[in-house]
């Protein structure tokens, strides 16, 4: 089984991986595969300064502040970031949990789970949320961004009202303490959905 784990930014998706993770779960980050990528993978690299131009890249690292203060801003320009990133995203996951086939549970933490279609690599979904307010503060203390920054991060993301009727299990962070969560009687309520 395949579970996916998504929630707007700041809902506390990273803590439950985390939490699976310590509980000897493997969890596959498609941020930190992204991140990877984008700098590893020449293809996506070209890609990306063909879009951004050479500032897209400093020492051969994506320029991640440079390229959010555009495609935050510009819809459209995300959406052809979003086409050349996801694909790779993707094939990368299938070729990680192929190694990992003999895994009776394994998880795809990921934000865009219905945005960058990885939904259909899943079987069940579950959705971490926490009300907007807490969301804010956590990334602000987190990351040392402003809430403008935050809310647009936020605005560029679905509702968790459109998430939740799309998901097997909700978690509300601000209700449930993940550090307090019971691992394997929680995976036992989500094989029973």
């Amino acid at each position: 089984m395949i579970v996916g784990i998504t929630g707007g930014i700041g809902s506390g998706k990273s803590t439950l991986s985390a939490k699976l993770r310590e509980a000897g779960f493997s969890v596959y980050d498609t941020d930190a595969a992204a991140r990877r990528l984008q700098n590893e993978n020449v293809e996506i690299k070209n890609n990306i300064i063909a879009l951004f131009g050479a500032e897209a890249y400093t020492d051969n690292v994506l320029n991640r502040s440079y390229i959010a203060g555009i495609v935050f801003n510009q819809p459209e320009l995300l959406r052809k970031l979003n086409l050349i990133v996801h694909p790779a995203v993707r094939v990368d996951f299938k070729k990680w949990s192929e190694q990992l086939n003999s895994e009776t549970m394994l998880f795809l933490e990921c934000a865009i789970l219905f945005e960058g279609e990885f939904y259909k690599l899943v079987d069940k979904i579950i959705l971490v949320t926490a009300p907007q307010s807490v969301r804010i503060q956590r990334v602000i203390k987190r990351d040392g961004v402003t809430e403008r920054q935050v809310l647009e991060r936020i605005n560029n993301q679905l509702s968790d009202a459109e998430m939740a009727s799309k998901s097997d299990l909700i978690i509300d962070t601000s209700v449930t303490d993940i550090h307090k969560l019971e691992i394997s009687s929680f995976l036992s309520g989500l094989k029973n959905e």
